[in-house]
């Protein structure tokens, strides 16, 4: 009998995976100034020895209005650069696991509070704020601050400042870029007619309407090395009626895997605060297999992914590629390390860590 799909190996464009257990990038709010701090190592180096496949570092501001909170990192200048320089630099020393980093722009959703003091958006004129922009002056909220209507110039910078933070995260060694186009942020913003009201190329149609985070993918994709994978993150739906939805998600998929993207990862949501999101186990899983319909390239699911049987279904049916854990991997650190004893799998662990393996799983460890 062959083993369990879930820890066979996966190539994401010329990126091998050992198993198919992706670390979803999760926001700390814990940098000063964009800069990565003591946390991140700490973070980051906990998760580099779960056993997965990949650790997606969470997402990364291009400029400083892009992050969601004052908390949020970034990869805009030499300092937070170095930042990210030095904690990689500490992962990598104890493992080999791929390292990809999520670039992205908040949009009308930055300028907010970290979660745990409310997360509500802060003024601009107001300590920690600032001016946000979108595709059009429509807030997320009516409680928030409307955004400015981005003009050419203003997307051009933006493109621009993805290309940089590319050009950063290259010469810092990351393995895989993933651009964030999903939970309404900056270029979801642009993808769904909820957000997005412009009379110009750049709104309208679908084809308008995909022409902005298009244009940064290809500006993207053409600034890493042509042999290191660049992938984008989709919501696969607003759960708004008249909003972003999985046709749409597969045509926008469709023409990103014509352009060269290595992977789609499908998530939900984010963009309105009208939302009617049927939260349950796997309830993502639909929008990844609509995706995985519809194009070649690895497709990964996530949402509410905890069981060990059930992430094995998925991959092993063919709904997705790859699955991602978030707040699963949050409360349960060593969890690919649990499904592959309980899967019958190997996975890797550090050598210090060899003689933890309990007596009935003596074969379960790769030594990293």
């Amino acid at each position: 009998m062959s083993g369990p799909r879930l820890f066979e190996p996966l190539i994401v464009g010329g990126l091998r995976l050992a198993n198919r257990v992706v670390i979803a990038p999760m926001c700390q709010y814990s940098a000063v100034d964009g800069r990565m701090t003591d946390w991140h190592t700490i973070h980051l180096g906990n998760l580099a020895l779960s056993g997965a496949g990949l650790l997606t570092i969470e997402a990364t501001a291009v400029v400083p209005e892009g992050r969601i909170s004052y908390g949020d990192v970034g990869l805009w200048d030499d300092a937070t650069e170095a930042a990210m320089a030095s904690v990689l630099a500490s992962v990598r020393r104890h493992s080999d696991m791929p390292i990809a980093l999520q670039l992205a722009h908040a949009g009308r959703k930055a300028s907010c509070e970290v979660p745990w003091r409310g997360g509500h958006q802060i003024a601009p004129d107001a300590p920690n704020g600032w001016q946000t922009v979108a595709p059009s002056a429509l807030p997320f909220a009516a409680t928030d601050n409307p955004p400015l209507a981005i003009d050419a110039a203003g997307m051009a910078a933006v493109r621009d400042a993805f290309v940089a933070a590319a050009v950063r995260a290259a010469r810092l060694g990351i393995d895989l870029i993933q651009i964030h186009g999903a939970h309404g942020y900056l270029l979801h913003e642009f993808l769904s007619p909820l957000s997005n009201r412009r009379e110009d190329e750049y709104g309208g149609s679908l084809e308008n309407r995909m022409r902005f985070p298009l244009e940064v993918f290809d500006a993207v994709r053409a600034a890493f090395p042509a042999d290191r994978p660049v992938s984008m993150r989709v919501s696969g739906t607003d759960w708004v009626d008249g909003g972003w939805d999985a046709a749409q998600t597969v045509a926008f998929a469709q023409a990103l895997e014509a352009r060269g993207c290595a992977a789609i990862h499908v998530s939900s949501g984010g963009l309105d605060a009208g939302q009617a999101i049927p939260v349950g186990p796997s309830y993502q899983v639909p929008l990844a297999r609509a995706v995985k319909q519809g194009v070649s390239i690895p497709v990964i699911a996530v949402g509410l992914i905890t069981d060990y049987e059930q992430a094995e279904a998925i991959v092993g049916t063919g709904d997705a590629d790859a699955i991602a854990l978030a707040r699963t991997i949050l409360y349960d650190p060593r969890w690919p390390w649990h499904a592959a004893a309980h899967l019958g799998a190997r996975v890797k662990a550090a050598p210090q860590y060899l003689r933890s393996q309990p007596r009935q799983y003596r074969d379960l460890f790769d030594p990293v």
